[in-house]
């Protein structure tokens, strides 16, 4: 007597889709298709069918565990309303491409679009509402998005006799496949409609209003759910997805909620210290320069910066002053300077030389 479990290599406890399982795996395995001209695979294959039809029976089970024997079960028999439907896909999608059975094409969601949208500074840190036109297809309005004429229809496939797919022997098999003329609708046209041509869709650009939040950064994305391409046979429409960019601004740098710009100072006011008036996003603000301030010194106005998405806390502004030396003097000019550095003594150059005898010192130590 055959024992059913070892054809299938599963303990004689083994649940349903422990049975289910091995024996997807195993048919997947000797398929004669998988295995051309190769008896012991055809054999097994037999075998594999036959232990299957009997343990995925639950009354046929029960007979075969108490008496060693199966009503109804033959070398034979091939259990095609047992579970093995859900393993054709995968037997003959090699040979046939994707398997789609007596099934009518399924509504499917239309695809997703994507609109890349260039925003300024500005309205990046308020927001700001942006209309765009964005191409994508529509249902036709002329015939309904039928595709067919005004008052005129589709006819019956004479290749599938309607049915949208017909039937292919393959091996010990005879499955379903969707009919190529008519992939699956069934139905032809004839006579296509002028305006869509027979397609039953035409391309329009819509405008659509995009709300742009204040705080959003370069490469943030916006969903705008249902504005991408309409569904397929029923299926709901798409969805946008707007990317924004930054236009370089010619003043301002962004880092996050924070905002950098160089502001140029003159060498008096470095020297004695002044009060400056510093341009911001949303209008100007004073800072103070101490005396003797150097090039490069930073300074932050703060809550001047940006927000997050949804925040309400701004960033600060960082403004780094530099000395702007003048290319051109007036005669006065060169005259004041020669009186300060006569003044002066070149302090600095003495400074400056001090400093390096005494590095050097150090050094020979």
């Amino acid at each position: 007597m055959k024992d059913y479990y070892e054809i299938l290599g599963v303990p004689r406890d083994a649940s349903e889709v422990d049975i289910k399982k091995a024996f997807r795996q195993l048919a997947l395995k000797y398929h004669p298709d998988r295995n051309p001209e190769d008896k012991e695979s055809e054999e097994k294959f037999k075998e594999i069918n036959e232990a299957y039809s009997c343990l995925s029976d639950s009354e046929k089970r029960v007979n075969y565990d108490r008496f060693g024997i199966a009503e109804g079960v033959g070398a034979g028999f091939y259990p095609f309303e047992t579970g093995f439907g859900d393993i054709f896909e995968d037997l003959f999608g090699d040979f046939f491409g994707t398997f789609t059975g007596r099934r009518r094409p399924r509504a499917t969601k239309g695809n997703d679009f994507r609109y890349d949208l260039d925003i300024t500074l500005m309205e990046a840190a308020f927001g700001v509402e942006r209309f765009i036109e964005v191409p994508r297809w529509e249902n036709c309005t002329e015939c309904n998005g039928t595709g067919s004429a005004p008052g005129k229809g589709p006819i019956i496939c004479t290749n599938c006799k309607g049915t949208g797919h017909f039937r292919v022997q393959q091996g010990f098999f005879s499955i379903s496949k969707t009919c190529g003329k008519c992939h699956g609708t069934g139905k032809i046209i004839t006579d296509p409609c002028k305006t869509c041509k027979g397609q039953g869709r035409i391309k329009k650009f819509r405008g659509i209003n995009v709300n742009i939040p204040g705080g959003v950064d370069t490469g943030s994305r916006l969903r705008i759910s249902g504005e991408g391409e309409p569904g397929f046979h029923g299926g709901p429409p798409g969805d946008l997805y707007v990317i924004l960019h930054f236009e370089e601004h010619p003043f301002f740098k962004r880092d996050g909620t924070e905002i950098f710009c160089e502001v140029p100072i003159s060498f008096p006011q470095a020297a004695l210290g002044a009060e400056i008036e510093v341009p911001t996003i949303d209008g100007t603000s004073k800072i103070k320069i101490p005396s003797g301030t150097p090039s490069g010194r930073i300074f932050h106005i703060k809550g001047r910066g940006l927000t997050k998405v949804g925040g309400h806390v701004r960033g600060d502004q960082i403004v780094r002053v530099y000395v702007d030396v003048p290319k051109k003097l007036t005669p006065r000019q060169k005259e004041l300077l020669e009186e300060f550095v006569q003044a002066d003594g070149d302090e600095v150059a003495k400074s400056f030389k001090e400093r390096l005898k005494y590095l050097f010192s150090r050094a020979e130590k």
